[in-house]
């Protein structure tokens, strides 16, 4: 039996959504990242949010956690996060 496969986060780059964001056809799944709280095909297609626009407040607004039902797993690190899916947005410092 092999493990259901996991999908990273084009916003936050949390490794372990359940569904990819968009399905082939380009429609949003729904899901809500639990990292940064962005909801694909709501914050950004009902909202007009783009991702990388949702990004730049999850950064300024200092990374925080977004889920309320499901806490960070130890040792979280929002910028080790970021970094290792080499998504823009940390400043190099």
């Amino acid at each position: 039996m092999s493990l259901p496969k996991k999908h990273p986060c084009p916003v936050c780059g949390w490794p372990a959504l359940a569904e990819p964001p968009r399905s082939p056809s380009g429609g949003g799944s729904y899901e809500i990242c639990p990292c940064c709280g962005f909801q694909f095909g709501v914050s950004d297609d009902d909202a007009g949010i783009s991702p990388a626009e949702w990004r730049r407040r999850w950064i300024a607004g200092g990374m925080k956690w977004a889920s309320l039902s499901r806490t960070a797993p130890a040792r979280w690190s929002a910028t080790r996060q970021l970094r290792r899916a080499k998504l823009p947005g940390l400043s190099q410092s």
